[in-house]
């Protein structure tokens, strides 16, 4: 196992927090509002780009043994809307990646909710951790991750624990064999509860990640109509 990837790959996970994004009113390239975070200058980035489907507009990844996350600013009234929805597509699962295992943790499509909260109340084990991340990444890193993957192997539902930090827990929200659009309604709020024990701190940003860059797979990910509601 690599250990820059591995640490890296975290840095990633926890870093969506300072974005500022809009979806592109035309198919192409995704437009320099959106926020890119990088794994590493070494590595292959995940291609996105805007397209058309079925006459509606989505965002399209491509990952070849690759990573790359897209993020966005949080909604000013995210307090008020803690139902997210979206849509999503994936060309297959991947074949080889468990996300128990930091030398396969890779997905097919992941949606990244990133928080703020007391650092201060955090283990020292924990703050230790992101104040070297941060130094890594040259950012502040997140208080908190909560992500949303599509799973090869777990049922939806499953939270997973990132086998890095205990700041960053992953659930299945969908799983099955690809090709076809799925639509997922989530209370985040909820979720951000059940998984790190607390109400949920601020939420500072949101983003999308399709990454191959541990398990060395292509795939291809749609996602579509993201959007916090109030119910």
């Amino acid at each position: 196992m690599n250990t820059r990837t591995t640490l890296s790959t975290v840095l990633v996970l926890l870093a969506l927090d300072s974005a500022h994004a809009s979806i592109a009113s035309d198919a192409g390239n995704v437009p320099p509002d959106w926020h890119r975070i990088a794994l590493s200058e070494h590595k292959r980035p995940t291609e996105y780009s805007a397209e058309q489907d079925s006459g509606r507009l989505v965002l399209h990844a491509h990952a070849a043994a690759s990573a790359l996350a897209l993020a966005h600013a949080a909604p000013p009234d995210w307090r008020k809307r803690p139902t997210l929805r979206w849509r999503w597509k994936i060309s297959a699962p991947l074949e080889t990646a468990d996300n128990r295992d930091g030398s396969r943790e890779d997905a097919a499509a992941r949606i990244v909710l990133t928080f703020e909260g007391d650092r201060h109340e955090l283990s020292l084990l924990d703050q230790a951790a992101l104040a070297i991340g941060s130094q890594y990444a040259g950012r502040t890193m997140a208080y908190a991750t909560l992500m949303y993957i599509w799973s090869a192997r777990d049922p939806v539902g499953t939270v997973i624990d990132n086998p890095h930090t205990s700041r960053v827990k992953m659930i299945v929200a969908a799983n099955g064999p690809g090709g076809r659009w799925q639509n997922v309604s989530v209370n985040w709020a909820a979720d951000y509860r059940r998984c790190f024990g607390e109400a949920a701190p601020e939420l500072t940003g949101y983003g999308v990640m399709t990454d191959t860059d541990n398990t060395g797979e292509t795939v291809d990910a749609w996602y579509g109509d993201i959007s916090f509601a109030a119910h």
